[in-house]
């Protein structure tokens, strides 16, 4: 019997799929077709594969082509495959050409002629084709502009300085002269604005019919984000917010380890961002607009929210200014009491401590070392250091890629798997409001539900 394998991922499987899988099964007796995982995908960069894996696997059986299916999981598996399955003929199209080459020495390499004019990436794009502005200062915008090429379909259509500001970075795209000049162009808009100007700039875009992605805290208050979320259900439109660690692999799914209770009863969360970056690199930071509040608080909260939840018994803000410009906070330290649970978030930019995360349960706790916000690793630590576990994740474009992506998908599919909750950013907007209102020294709040 001659075996004969090849491997693609098959989404939206279309006549192009279904012509190659002909042709590599005229190849010999007996058919192997490697499809692969999500998690594979992300690694290769595509991560905005619109089946799931169980979608892609059951329309490649239905072909009737398919002798014998497998999951393509990990780098340099085709080997392991070729080996344990007894392949005689590995086959692919011709666009890998010589890239496989080196499999020549476990069975013979035939590279097969693309169907013309067919693709999947034609077909996600033309499904997703989606014109994203921006808005904010030009340095917020440079990096997650550049991400945009990831995501299939997704082009930027200008950006937009209310402050003046400029960056050779963003030479390469349309500069708008005013915001509704960006409006006219685009289908979506990211806001990237300072943290005060976040409600207007979504509010108008929002009332222009844009679908919306604002970074974290998307408004001051929970009555802001409560008046953004109806005008968005009222128009029919996407508003998301954006915090690119909730969308890092590793810390979502450090998130779901918990949440399923790998180290039982969570009794504390302790959670430390901090960055000196400015200081060196400026000298006069502490003037700046862009305090500790603004570039810190949101993510130092996240896991807090996120694993504890919103009903707190008490709350306890702490905030330095250290001789800085009026307004600026230099550090702060936000303390919560829940029942049975207490929670630290610890942020500046006027001082620097160690940038991990501590989640401590009943079983025993999670460690994510320093930078934990866009870290690719973490620990699930136990009394009985045996039973340590460490897990590694691939990160891509530190979660913004993911996020742009997700972003995408809930326009496109008109509903989206939520990264984070409506609760959480009810919560952070309200918190960042309160500290940036509650001046230097210490604010105790009975309640921030």
């Amino acid at each position: 019997m001659r075996k004969v394998i090849t491997y693609g991922t098959y989404d939206l499987l279309h006549y192009g799929h279904i012509r190659l899988l002909e042709r590599a099964k005229a190849l010999g007796d007996y058919l192997i077709v490697g499809v692969t995982a999500d998690s594979f995908d992300k690694v290769r960069g595509k991560i905005n594969v619109s089946q799931s894996l169980t979608q892609r696997i059951e329309n490649v059986r239905k072909t009737g082509l398919a002798d014998e299916v497998i999951v393509e999981e990990y780098e340099g598996q085709k080997i392991d495959d070729i080996k344990r399955l007894g392949v005689d003929v590995f086959t692919v199209g011709s666009d890998w050409r010589g890239y496989f080459d080196y499999l020549s020495e476990f069975c013979e390499v035939v590279y097969l002629d693309r169907t013309q004019g067919v693709s999947s990436t034609e077909l996600r794009s033309d499904r997703a084709s989606l014109r994203l502005g921006f808005i904010g200062c030009a340095k917020e915008m440079v990096k997650q502009s550049a991400e945009v090429g990831y995501v299939n379909g997704m082009t930027v259509s200008g950006v937009f300085d209310p402050y003046g500001g400029t960056s050779p970075e963003l030479e390469v795209y349309s500069r708008m002269d005013g915001y509704d000049q960006l409006l006219e162009s685009s289908d979506a808009v990211f806001v990237l604005s300072h943290s005060k100007d976040h409600f207007k700039h979504v509010k108008t875009a929002l009332e222009a019919g844009k679908h919306v992605i604002c970074e974290s805290p998307v408004a001051l208050s929970e009555a802001e984000c409560d008046e953004l979320f109806a005008l968005a259900d009222e128009s029919g439109l996407v508003f998301a917010e954006a915090l690119k660690t909730a969308y890092a692999t590793a810390y979502h799914r450090m998130l779901l380890l918990v949440q399923s209770g790998r180290i039982g009863r969570v009794v504390s969360v302790q959670s430390t961002c901090t960055s000196l970056a400015d200081l060196q690199n400026g000298g006069d930071a502490l003037t700046e607009k862009w305090s500790s509040a603004d570039a810190w608080l949101p993510t130092a909260l996240l896991p807090i929210l996120q694993i504890l939840g919103y009903e707190t018994r008490l709350c306890a803000m702490t905030r330095a200014d250290f001789g800085s410009a009026p307004g600026y906070d230099a550090f702060g330290k936000v303390d919560f009491v829940y029942r049975g649970a207490a929670a630290t978030a610890m942020f500046g930019k006027g001082v620097k401590a160690e940038g991990s995360l501590v989640v401590a349960g009943t079983e025993g706790y999670v460690f994510v070392p320093a930078p934990w916000w866009k870290t690719d690793y973490f620990e699930i630590r136990r009394e009985d250091q045996t039973q340590n576990r460490r897990f590694f994740y691939q990160l891509d474009g530190e979660g913004i890629r993911n996020e742009l992506a997700s972003f995408a998908r809930a326009i496109q599919t008109d509903h989206g798997y939520a990264f984070i909750e409506r609760e959480t950013t009810r919560a952070i907007a309200g918190l960042v409001g309160r500290f940036v209102s509650c001046g230097d020294g210490v604010l105790t709040i009975d309640s921030v539900s």
